[in-house]
């Protein structure tokens, strides 16, 4: 039964990942280029600077991610929330190098994997917690792309799971 649950769990893992990575291109292709690095004021991130630190931190926690401490020596952590990113092809250019590290490191974990445990910022962690830490880390983040894409879009906004106002249409497809 626990290697079920655990299985379950990876397979769960791995799903929600791809979903949370396909809604925020779902966001930002619908921006224009010069939507990437508008914020709402100098305190706030723009989508490039949000995209620039998930893929820092994507690559430092999922490079070698069973063997070496998940805040790599050579992430500069700040320089993520610097600079600007041209336009979209760059944008999804740094978006998809950081998944793809992530689903190189997630994809081959075995229900054995799942209580090992790594480091991140030399604190321990249960691959299961560093799994979970990383996903509302992500969730949290891309959350707010969706946030400014919505917010640059305006009227034009076609939505990424049931629009408003329309539950009962949505629920009607769904034989509810």
């Amino acid at each position: 039964m626990e290697n079920q649950i655990a299985e379950l769990y990876l397979q769960n893992i791995k799903k929600l990942l791809r979903e949370y990575k396909k809604m925020g291109e779902g966001a930002m292709g619908q921006i224009s280029d010069e939507h990437v690095n508008i914020s709402e004021n100098e305190n706030s991130n723009s989508i490039a600077i949000i995209v620039k630190h998930l893929s820092g931190n994507m690559l430092s926690r999922w490079s070698d991610f069973l063997n070496s401490d998940g805040e790599k020596e050579w992430r500069d952590r700040d320089s993520e929330f610097e600079g600007k990113i041209e336009n979209k092809t760059q944008l999804f250019k740094k978006w998809n190098e950081g998944w793809e590290c992530l689903f190189k490191a997630v994809d081959p974990l075995t229900v054995e994997d799942l209580t090992k445990i790594i480091f991140i910022r030399k604190e321990p962690h249960n691959v299961i917690e560093a799994i979970n830490r990383q996903l509302t880390h992500y969730s949290y983040h891309i959350g707010q792309i969706v946030y400014l894409a919505k917010a640059v879009v305006s009227n034009n906004w076609k939505s990424l799971s049931v629009p408003k106002n329309k539950s009962r249409e949505f629920n009607k497809t769904k034989g509810m």
